[in-house]
């Protein structure tokens, strides 16, 4: 069993009338199933009320499932004596980090969830520059989250989550409120406890250029799983994604225009990097058009805190 698995998972909102009378249901979640592996970095897409978020709320036991069954770390969420396991194991970051945020110092806010977990003093500062580290701010320690942008203030959040040691982070849509820049840091920082910690990811957005390095990738629509693969799987499908109202990253869309119009390329392209080798390849003639591995087919190299968050480094 992987760290996270839901089956045949269903939930329904009920909306009533003041007077306490059932007025509708709609199915947000319809019979999902989802198997998370320990390390994995899964991306969950979706256009606006295909029920993403509704599903991430599942994996932190915010909501308990109308039918079936959600498993974190061998648990089930709908065991109550197991509640604050679960939610230690899976940690959750929301869209707006002002929701998430507390703390008047950036390091005493990283460092409340430690201290309600009864950690002792000198571990909760250790956990707090530790965490700090792992998503780069552990140089504006001492601010107040007044003072930071709003990349900044999300990376406090994930850093708040990361001092709990989780084993799972479940994002959802961290980066929604943020401007482009915000939105690198962001991923950037996730992607690093990702590749240098090991910690498992779940993303939910519907950002595309935030999922090409994810190894696997659920495109939601109606409550169901509509398409899964890895991003290149994914991305190789751009007919079908604009069916289900999603974009598909630039790069990948001119590649897509470029091959319609009669230029031999591959399909799935990810990045500048590989458009730029392949149209190489096709400008001086070569047959055997090769990109990179994809991200979900083979394990990734492992690199330090320096790589990932380097200045003027790529996504």
């Amino acid at each position: 069993m992987g760290i996270i698995r839901t089956e045949k998972l269903v939930f329904e909102y009920i909306r009533r009338d003041e007077e306490g009378n059932v007025e509708g249901i709609t199915r947000a979640v319809d019979e999902v199933d989802l198997d998370v592996k320990q390390g994995d970095f899964v991306a969950i897409l979706g256009h606006n009320g295909s029920g993403k978020s509704t599903l991430a709320k599942h994996i932190n036991a915010i909501l308990y499932p109308t039918e079936g069954a959600v498993w974190v770390d061998g648990m089930d969420t709908q065991d109550e004596s197991r509640l604050w396991d679960i939610r230690q194991e899976a940690g959750m970051v929301f869209q707006n980090p002002d929701n998430q945020i507390i703390g008047q110092v950036v390091e005493e806010d990283v460092g409340f969830g430690p201290e309600n977990m009864g950690v002792p003093t000198e571990e909760i500062w250790a956990r707090v520059e530790e965490s700090l580290k792992a998503v780069g701010m552990y140089e504006y320690r001492k601010y107040s989250p007044n003072k930071l942008s709003g990349g900044q203030k999300q990376r406090v959040s994930i850093a708040g989550v990361i001092a709990m040691h989780p084993k799972c982070i479940i994002l959802d849509e961290p980066t929604a409120m943020l401007d482009p820049n915000g939105r690198k840091e962001v991923v950037r920082a996730v992607r690093a406890l990702n590749d240098v910690e090991g910690i498992t990811i779940v993303l939910i957005t519907h950002y595309m250029e935030e999922i090409i390095h994810a190894n696997r990738v659920f495109v939601m629509d109606q409550g169901r799983i509509a398409m899964q693969g890895t991003p290149r799987e994914i991305f190789s499908q751009v007919e079908r994604l604009k069916e289900l109202r999603l974009d598909v990253p630039q790069v990948t869309l001119l590649a897509y225009e470029l091959k319609k119009s009669g230029v031999d390329l591959p399909d799935g392209i990810l990045t500048a990097e590989e458009l730029v080798r392949a149209l190489t390849q096709v400008y001086h003639g070569q047959n055997d058009i090769n990109v990179i591995t994809d991200p979900g087919t083979e394990e990734p190299p492992r690199r330090d805190r320096s790589d990932v968050f380097g200045l003027g480094g790529n996504l």
